[in-house]
């Protein structure tokens, strides 16, 4: 018997429909434009849609994440495997007609399954790499940052991690974004009367990473972790004279800044400088460094 004829080539992979296959991963597209399918990515968590496939060239691509390819290259990205390795998930039972049985989706798996195993001085290479060109450096990450290593559906896997005040962690890689129970906000406490507010922890790091060498008049911080946690946040936050807003640029963000605006004038939001931007760490990314210097006494 020939086995090689039963083995998915990479040739066959990539003819597959791109669109059907995000739908058997319980994918759809929030918005069709054309030949554009637009979709909140199945790469990381986002409220506004910003993954798009192609369907006339069968291709992807993640304005979040700046990549995109074939079949074939989300796939190493959506598991974190080689190209074999995927190759094997799609042999391993993948059809059109049946639903897939065979691959986890581990972005929408519930928190419990995910079990820290351990956390350990920021060192990979990888999640170096992810920090520089997320322009965050790797001196500024090691002081609030672990490396985490955790178990998803049996698999082992690691990331940065970002340990909230309960003591669970938000984990981000290049390819996943997570969080370990217990789920709460982060508090930097520097008994400053000012306090400033972000919505994820790659905004504070970019904060501090463009104000790395201010000493004096360092505010408190507060890093949400999730908006939903705002209200938890508020009676900390309004104990502070004055309070400034770093929240991201999409409706759920602004949604929370003009509600906090209304609530005190001691908020402050502070998103307009980067108002062509995802978020403040987006904006960072995007910049240069005589930019930087330059604007970052406005923050």
């Amino acid at each position: 018997m020939d086995f090689r004829k039963q083995k998915l080539s990479i040739a066959e992979a990539k003819e597959m429909d791109m669109v059907k296959y995000l739908s058997l991963l319980g994918h759809d597209p929030s918005k069709i434009k054309g030949n554009d399918y637009w979709y909140r990515s199945p790469l990381r968590q986002e409220k506004t849609p910003s993954f798009k496939i192609n369907r006339k060239l069968n291709r992807w691509y993640d304005h979040g994440l700046g990549k995109g390819g074939n079949i074939i290259d989300f796939g190493i990205d959506y598991y974190g495997c080689s190209v074999g390795e995927f190759l094997n998930k799609l042999n391993g039972g993948f059809s059109f007609q049946e639903p897939l049985k065979n691959i986890p989706k581990i972005k929408n798996e519930p928190e419990h399954q995910l079990k820290i195993l351990k956390d350990v001085e920021l060192s990979s290479y990888a999640l170096i790499h992810y920090l520089e060109q997320r322009k965050i450096p790797v001196e500024i990450a090691t002081q609030y940052c672990r490396e985490v290593h955790y178990e998803l559906n049996t698999k082992s896997y690691y990331g940065i991690g970002f340990k909230n005040d309960f003591g669970g962690f938000e984990i981000r890689n290049p390819y996943f974004k997570a969080s370990s129970s217990p789920k709460d906000i982060t508090t930097v406490k520097n008994g400053s009367d000012e306090v400033t507010v972000f919505e994820g922890f790659m905004d504070f790091l970019s904060f501090k990473s463009i104000r790395e060498n201010e000493v004096n008049n360092t505010p408190d911080f507060v890093i949400l972790n999730s908006l939903s946690l705002f209200e938890k946040a508020r009676p900390f936050l309004e104990s502070h004279k004055s309070i400034k807003l770093y929240l991201d640029n999409d409706a759920a963000g602004q949604k929370v800044a003009r509600e906090a605006l209304s609530h005190s004038k001691k908020y402050n939001d502070h998103s307009k400088l980067y108002q062509n931007y995802k978020d403040l760490n987006d904006w960072l990314a995007h910049i240069g460094k005589q930019q930087q210097k330059r604007l970052g006494n406005k923050l």
